[in-house]
């Protein structure tokens, strides 16, 4: 059976431009990305429910300012940008509710995750995501957005507003801190 051809995001911004066929727009914007922000979101909150909750802010906010959405930058930039400006917020707000030590946020992300569903990941990605959740936040989403999305750091800079030379280096010292928490830890 022949896959359907992908619906353009000047197609859904069509739909979605039209009071007559915005939910229609949006149900496409949503079949589109709705998976790509969730696990962006995901490795940077690291919780599904967590995910869950900030994917939902994120498209609440999508929806209420599409009206203002300029075509100027792509659509995935601007979602991209949403969702990561979110998940920031969501982990600012987290970290100022908690007061724990390092020793009990890695047993807590430990349990988390072999706990977790959604998560079917062997020892060594268990380590990565420990791994990651010790990176700076800037190193931390660079990281996510080259290593899983496949970003160029043209489109990173778009999204972050950073220059790509910031961002190459980010990426170098987050590899580095990854391999140094890899050999000091033993799978």
């Amino acid at each position: 059976m022949e896959k359907p051809p992908e619906i353009t995001d000047d197609k859904i911004l069509t739909y979605i431009r039209n009071p007559n066929s915005i939910d229609l727009g949006f149900r496409l914007l949503l079949e589109k990305y709705q998976e790509r922000l969730y696990w962006h979101i995901r490795r940077l909150v690291t919780d599904h429910e967590d995910a869950n909750d900030v994917v939902q802010n994120c498209f609440v906010k999508v929806y209420k300012s599409i009206g203002n959405f300029q075509s100027r930058a792509k659509l995935y930039t601007w979602l991209y940008r949403i969702a990561t400006n979110e998940a920031i917020t969501f982990l600012n707000k987290k970290a100022k509710k908690q007061v724990s030590s390092i020793d009990e946020e890695e047993t807590n992300l430990s349990n988390k995750l072999q706990a977790d569903p959604f998560f079917d990941g062997n020892a060594a990605q268990v380590i990565l995501q420990k791994a990651l959740n010790k990176l700076p936040e800037k190193q931390k989403i660079v990281f996510n957005l080259r290593y899983f999305e496949e970003m160029s750091y043209a489109q990173m800079s778009d999204i972050l507003e950073t220059s790509t030379g910031a961002l190459k280096a980010s990426y170098h010292h987050a590899v580095k801190k990854i391999e140094r928490y890899f050999s000091e830890v033993q799978i």
